[in-house]
């Protein structure tokens, strides 16, 4: 089982950037997403990509702001977060599956490896 670690995360304001990564150890042709998740609130799917790196989804709240990649020479995910607003502020998790149904991209289930989080907060 693959093991993920993030950072990245900080306390930016209101139309700011932040570059999210993930370290995979173990690493394979897995299809990986970021979730995040707000006190209070379900986690929730932000992006997903697949193994190469060609096919990646996105929740339709970050698309045109977030984007999903990938270096598997460097067994590294990333989201680059741009225009951040303080409805993003969450805890960031990566998670990482060996299949998918890519219909289902969003959901936890769907993923048996999780990060711990990296915390993102966004103020107005």
């Amino acid at each position: 089982q693959v093991q993920l670690v993030e950072s990245g995360g900080a306390s930016v304001q209101a139309g700011g950037s932040l570059r999210l990564s993930c370290v995979a150890s173990g690493y394979s042709r897995y299809y990986m997403a970021w979730f995040r998740q707000a006190p209070g609130k379900e986690r929730e799917g932000v992006a997903a990509i697949s193994p190469g790196g060609g096919t990646t989804y996105y929740v339709d709240s970050v698309k045109g702001r977030f984007t999903i990649s990938r270096d598997n020479a460097k067994n590294t995910l990333y989201l680059q977060m741009n225009s951040l607003k303080p409805e993003d502020s969450a805890l960031y998790y990566c998670a990482a599956c060996s299949l998918w149904v890519r219909t289902r991209w969003y959901q936890r289930e769907e993923y048996r490896s999780w990060g711990q989080g990296t915390q993102v907060t966004v103020s107005s």
